[in-house]
């Protein structure tokens, strides 16, 4: 196996873990180069992303490990491709070593976040395959964008709830808050596709899970060129309670009906009022969305 030169940037928070110590000295001892880079304070993950692009083009960087969760992967991709001219490739594959509480994406690319040393020896040896990515308001995101409800209920549930509760916490934080529940009007256009209507929440998905393993987005396909669309419109019969909790306990994959999907390529989405969307859980507020796909976009280690 070629020597490898991996870049990660890592976390803060995880710096002191012993298991992110076994995992780098076990790729250094297999013969990989490993610099790490630590985050301290907010916007160091970006800084520290566009550092490994400049570094690139004086030492060879193979991987630019996202050593954190979804929202660090986000982060660096991102600010990764703000650097580079409009439909270039980087010059390096990206890899995740999984190390927040969710790891949604992570997961879908079948990593255990449970045996992080694995994780960055699969980041050493594992093929670079071409990834879409996606692109709401010129922002990217690697693995789903969410709105409504559901996508309040992720961003305002409480860290120490969800290590004790898990994905149950959702239902618990989203039946707290159930008195402030309101319909999100809204109209959806894709190609070939128009909807117009109240939702309780949607999803566009490049990857499958959200919110601590949810499915919303079952038949995502990270390299096909296609987002998929799922919507829960807002229900008539005042279940919406009854709609949220099997939502948020079983995904899609619960609902018997009601539920729209779709694919599509290019999605706008005009609502009423100011709605809060997640990338890859980092919140955007807005009324006027425009979603796209870069097909290829990115490779990475899967």
């Amino acid at each position: 196996m070629d020597k490898q030169h991996l870049r990660l940037i890592l976390n803060g928070k995880s710096a002191g873990r012993n298991d992110v110590r076994t995992a780098v000295q076990a790729v250094r001892a297999m013969g990989h180069e490993v610099s790490v880079r630590v985050t301290f304070e907010a916007g160091d993950t970006a800084r520290l992303a566009r550092e490994a692009l400049r570094d690139q083009a004086q030492e060879k960087i193979d991987t630019l490990v996202s050593g954190g969760g979804d929202g660090t992967i986000h982060e660096v991709v991102d600010a990764v491709l703000h650097e580079l001219p409009e439909g270039e490739k980087p010059p390096f594959a990206f890899a995740i070593l999984p190390l927040g509480t969710a790891n949604d994406f992570a997961r879908h690319i079948r990593l255990d976040p449970a045996d992080v040393p694995s994780c960055l020896r699969f980041a050493a040896r594992a093929s670079a395959k071409p990834m879409d990515v996606g692109e709401v308001n010129g922002c990217v995101f690697v693995n789903m964008a969410t709105g409504g409800f559901g996508t309040q209920v992720t961003s305002q549930t409480d860290p120490n709830l969800k290590r004790v509760l898990g994905g149950a916490a959702y239902l618990f934080t989203g039946l707290h808050r159930f008195s402030e529940l309101a319909a999100c009007e809204a109209r959806i256009e894709a190609e070939g596709f128009s909807w117009e209507g109240p939702f309780l929440a949607l999803a566009i998905g490049n990857g499958r899970r959200a919110g601590g393993g949810i499915r919303l987005c079952p038949r995502a396909k990270l390299d096909d060129g296609f987002l998929d669309l799922t919507i829960l419109p807002f229900p008539k019969s005042g279940r919406a309670i009854d709609i949220l909790s099997t939502l948020l306990d079983r995904g899609v994959d619960g609902m018997n009906n009601g539920l729209i999907q779709r694919k599509a390529r290019n999605i706008t989405i005009q609502t009423q009022k100011p709605v809060q969307f997640n990338l890859d859980g980092e919140p955007m507020n807005g009324q006027s969305w425009k979603i796209g796909i870069r097909h290829h976009q990115i490779d990475m280690r899967r």
